[in-house]
């Protein structure tokens, strides 16, 4: 990595842990203090647009949404300021933090920003039963419930190319969780923009409410804390889209996708020099072997929580 722009180290870059995508560093110089993120580009999912992430993240922080201010993008390292904040844990949120959760995308959904087009999203793939025959040969650990699911996964993947998405398609940030978000005196710091692009607005609103009303598992539900994000995307100037499955099958797609890409690096059973350590790529797809088909069959459940 070439920051000679950023100023004279005061000390070495340290490595910040927890990434599920790329690796992240802290580096103190004169100039301040800096969030160094290293992008794994050796297997990503798609590619990444990094001239039309950085124009929206500018706008953005022109525009007033607290985050971290932007300060260069190159071909494989983003750099922002450094935030200090609180980490906001996998439980529920306040319902004053979710309903400015809600405001923010309000605010978000307003931007006037060019994005370059981007092809048409490609099938779901189906070799689940592939995969867990070669989990089940290598002796991976989750391979027996891998297996055992072989069939709704197959069925998720069903439901994730025909769930009808009724619009409107908004640019957005696409990724509003828990572990992108700091809280700062109470208030929200959103980070890891990303995955930002074009999304229709109803999964953006699911994704993002359902994900601030949980914790790490589906049983501890707050239907409160998810309209307080509705109510404050209304209170924000937004329009809530019509009510039905759309709301949740960006969930349900991105993290059969995670999933099944980290399954891969698995097999592959080899430490990388970017992207997550291999165990974190394990406990990625424990997580998903469990916590997807729970998710999918909580359907009628959550699409209760829009009524």
């Amino acid at each position: 990595m070439n920051l000679s722009h950023l100023g004279a180290p005061i000390e070495p870059m340290s490595r910040v842990h927890g990434g599920f995508a790329n690796r992240m560093y802290r580096l103190d110089t004169d100039r301040g203090a800096f969030a160094v993120k290293e992008l794994n580009l050796s297997d990503r999912r798609w590619a990444y647009h990094v001239e039309d992430v950085f124009r929206f993240e500018r706008a953005a922080f022109a525009a007033g949404i607290p985050m971290p201010e932007p300060i260069s993008a190159g071909h494989d390292t983003l750099v922002h300021r450094w935030v200090e904040g609180e980490k906001v844990p996998e439980a529920p949120v306040s319902p004053a933090y979710a309903f400015e959760i809600g405001e923010i995308l309000a605010r978000i959904h307003t931007l006037d920003v060019a994005w370059t087009p981007v092809p048409i999203e490609e099938p779901a793939l189906r070799d689940w039963s592939e995969l867990a025959a070669r989990a089940a040969a290598t002796g991976q650990p989750w391979a027996e419930e891998l297996a055992s699911h072989v069939e709704t996964f197959l069925a998720i993947a069903h439901f994730v190319d025909t769930c009808e998405r009724p619009g409107p398609v908004v640019l957005t940030h696409k990724d509003i969780q828990p572990w992108n978000l700091l809280a700062r005196e109470g208030r929200p710091v959103v980070l890891d923009w990303e995955l930002s692009g074009l999304l229709d607005l109803s999964s953006e609103l699911g994704s993002t409410a359902l994900s601030l009303a949980k914790g790490p598992g589906f049983d501890d539900l707050r239907p409160a804390i998810f309209r307080s994000v509705l109510d404050g995307y209304v209170a924000g100037g937004g329009t809530l889209p019509p009510s039905g499955p759309s709301w949740f099958v960006f969930m349900i797609g991105g993290w059969l996708g995670h999933m099944r890409w980290n399954i891969l690096r698995c097999l592959a059973g080899a430490e990388t020099s970017t992207g997550p350590e291999l165990a974190l790529s394990h406990e990625s797809v424990r997580n998903g072997v469990c916590g997807l088909p729970d998710l999918f069959g909580r359907l009628p459940e959550l699409e209760s929580l829009l009524m």
